[in-house]
């Protein structure tokens, strides 16, 4: 469960780009394994998506902050999504005898064999924001409660619309689990409510020029919606953007997921209705946290291995509790 506790984020926080750098939860048995033997210090790699999105730059720049904390090296790179090159990444990670990986898996599928490789190296993996479709793996699995998050943005877009609507909806990478888990929350709740009809959808791949490129176009298709809906906030603010250019803003309420500094932005100015907040901040310095204790003892010390952390509806009145980059209070 996040709590509104305050994570320090490191504004400046060293960085060594690897070669090849680029642009839920169920339970399962306790993790524990490896020698035990107490390690002090080393090299923890920290592999993230796209440091260009601020969501992505936080979990690299949290968990990077905690690792120099607890006394360890910290390098941050970039898969930009793509299974080669975190692939590549993990070689390097190996050949550079890392003691700990944390990584954000680039493919629930594809990061399978990445996290293989590492555990053959004999390099404990820990998993942050994305899951894997294999579970016993990596060590841990520390996730959003995307489900959940879901069901609030649902909930809270229903209440800004009209009773009786058109809507679309943004879609984030397919080969991430958590846009098909947010897209399902959202057809859960919003298929209770006749009234709103969902008229196109359109996948834009947590990117926010794809968003607006795509909002364009579903615009051109449905001239009368009344709401969009998105998997994250770039896409949701992409959205934005283009319904701007539109004339059409104030005509179409926009709803977004991460609670990302823009997102919060977008909300003082009265454009994005709401942002869900992912605990990126929160479930970063554990995966840290946990890569140390098993470093040292041979156990993460939690029970399960896929955690997930509650997300929170962030509205205008909650939008002055933020203290740093998805933080708050």
């Amino acid at each position: 469960m996040f709590r509104k506790t305050a994570v320090a984020v490191v504004a400046s926080v060293t960085a060594l780009t690897l070669a090849g750098c680029g642009s839920g939860g169920s339970s399962s048995s306790s993790s524990s394994g490896g020698s035990g033997a107490k390690t002090k210090g080393g090299l923890m790699t920290i592999i993230v998506n796209d440091p260009s999105n601020p969501y992505w730059k936080t979990e690299g720049s949290v968990a990077a902050a905690e690792a120099k904390k607890l006394g360890y090296k910290a390098n941050v790179a970039a898969s930009k999504g793509d299974t080669n090159t975190e692939s590549t990444l993990i070689d390097t990670a190996i050949t550079n005898k890392s003691v700990a990986i944390i990584l954000d898996p680039a493919n629930a599928s594809g990061s399978v064999g990445a996290v293989k490789k590492a555990n053959a190296a004999n390099i404990p993996v820990f998993l942050v924001n994305a899951e894997i479709n294999q579970s016993g793996l990596a060590k841990a699995q520390l996730v959003s409660n995307n489900a959940q998050g879901a069901a609030l943005g649902a909930q809270q877009f229903v209440k800004v619309m009209p009773k009786t609507a058109e809507y679309v909806e943004l879609y984030g990478a397919p080969s991430d689990n958590n846009a098909q888990t947010r897209s399902n929350g959202y057809a859960t709740v919003l298929s209770q409510y006749p009234g709103l009809k969902k008229v196109g959808k359109e996948v834009a791949n947590w990117d926010r020029t794809q968003g607006h490129d795509k909002m364009q176009s579903l615009l051109q298709a449905h001239p009368k919606i009344s709401g969009v809906i998105s998997g994250n906030d770039e896409m949701a603010l992409g959205a934005i953007a283009a319904l701007k250019e539109a004339g059409k803003l104030s005509q179409v309420k926009v709803g977004g997921f991460d609670g990302s500094p823009d997102a919060v932005d977008s909300i003082k100015k009265g454009e994005l209705q709401y942002t869900v907040l992912q605990p990126v901040a929160s479930f970063a310095k554990k995966a840290v946290d946990e890569a140390d204790q098993f470093l040292k003892t041979g156990k993460t010390g939690s029970t399960a291995e896929k955690q997930a952390f509650d997300c929170i509806l962030i509205t205008k009145d909650k939008v002055n509790d933020f203290i740093g980059p998805f933080t708050l209070k």
